[in-house]
């Protein structure tokens, strides 16, 4: 459609050849992406609670507030203090969680090991023997705290 002073109009005016029309580009760029949500929490929203926050509690009515909760309404709401969890008689962990579970696990903490050539030479014992020295100055390293003593075969019996 052209109008009376030969000027295009609507549709006429823009035609876009394959050039224009985008193509899928494979993979999107990193700020193109929902994945890196950013670091202000108030970006993603809040979802409330699933559950009433007043409506089994007492109190929530004019007239309730007036009249007020009865000793046995209170304590109806009261949970129980947790007590002490008392060990299985292994050791100081409930349900063995971390405990020994046989005799090759010692009960005495060993000090520094020391190899009996001290690293100086080359090793002549195909097994990895060390004895102990006592407990060294300073604190243990987690890997020298690990180690027990463990009782001969012969004390076994």
């Amino acid at each position: 459609m052209s109008g009376d002073n030969g000027e295009s109009m609507g549709d006429e005016v823009y035609q876009p050849d394959g050039a224009d029309i985008g193509e899928d580009e494979g993979i999107l760029d990193d700020e193109d992406t929902l994945l890196d949500r950013g670091s202000d929490p108030f970006d993603e929203g809040w979802s409330p609670p699933e559950r009433p926050l007043g409506v089994e509690h007492v109190g929530t009515t004019a007239a309730e507030q007036r009249a007020g909760e009865t000793l046995d309404q209170r304590l109806a709401e009261e949970t129980p203090d947790q007590g002490a969890v008392v060990g299985d008689g292994i050791g100081d962990l409930p349900y063995g969680e971390g405990e020994r579970l046989d005799d090759e696990v010692g009960d005495g903490r060993s000090g520094r090991l020391v190899a009996p050539d001290e690293g100086a030479h080359e090793d002549a014992e195909k097994d990895m023997i060390a004895r102990d020295v006592g407990i060294d100055g300073a604190a243990a390293s987690a890997e020298e705290a690990a180690v027990h003593l463990v009782a001969e075969q012969d004390e076994w019996e």
